[in-house]
Formats: C-alpha cells, structure tokens, sequence
C-alpha cells in the first residue's frame, strides 16, 4: 500500500501565499537550493500524523494542490494507471536530487502526481 507523501501547492504570489498560510495555520517555509524557485512547507512536528509539501508559482492557469503518492517506480504504476481505466496527464518528469514525477488522472476525472525518490536523479 502506498502513502500520500507530499502535496504542491500552485500560487500566482509565492511571497502572499506563504504570508497567508503562516498566518492562519503556522506552516514555515524554507526556499529550496535546487534548479528552480520552490519553497519546502513544513506543515508541524514530525512525529506527528501529517505531510509536508512545496510551493511554486503557478505554470499553468488551472494548476490547484496536487497530492503525491509515494511509488516505487512511476513506470510500473503508470501502466497499471492506464490499465485500470486512468490517464497520463504528464510524462516521466525528473526533479535533480529529488527523482521522477508522473502525473495522472483517475475514472472520475481527480488528478494525482506520483513520485518516485531517486537523491542522485539527473
């Protein structure tokens, strides 16, 4: 069984939206060193139930929070995506030193990222 591991959170002002989300529910922030522009969110205590997330600013207009299961590989559960009646939205895509993302569709229309760790991917 795989866990929800991460959320993304798609903003039009990176800066306002961690004003927002600190004031009303405490997140911290810190800016990640990697490739682009994206802050991690620390959403609590880590050894209390929860995730953590990211946030970026918004790429496409209807971008909203994105949910990430953890897999151990996207390619194979992919195929069982498109098996089971579901869509690829977006292709294979690697984050250096985080690994691979694939981002798909289920029968009702909901969109989920999958994500496979990989700390050396290139």
């Amino acid at each position: 069984m795989w866990r929800v591991k991460h959320f993304d959170v798609s903003v039009d002002d990176p800066q306002r939206a961690m004003d927002f989300y600190s004031n009303v529910f405490g997140w911290k922030f810190r800016k990640w060193d990697g490739p682009f522009d994206y802050w991690h969110i620390m959403t609590g205590d880590e050894k209390e139930p929860g995730i953590d997330g990211g946030i970026a600013k918004r790429q496409d207009p209807s971008a909203q929070i994105m949910n990430f299961i953890d897999v151990p590989s996207v390619e194979d559960v992919s195929i069982s995506v498109t098996r089971n009646g579901g869509k690829i939205i977006q292709e294979k895509q690697t984050i250096p030193m985080v690994g691979y993302i694939v981002i798909i569709q289920d029968t009702e229309g909901n969109m989920y990222g999958l994500m496979q760790e990989d700390l050396n991917a290139k």
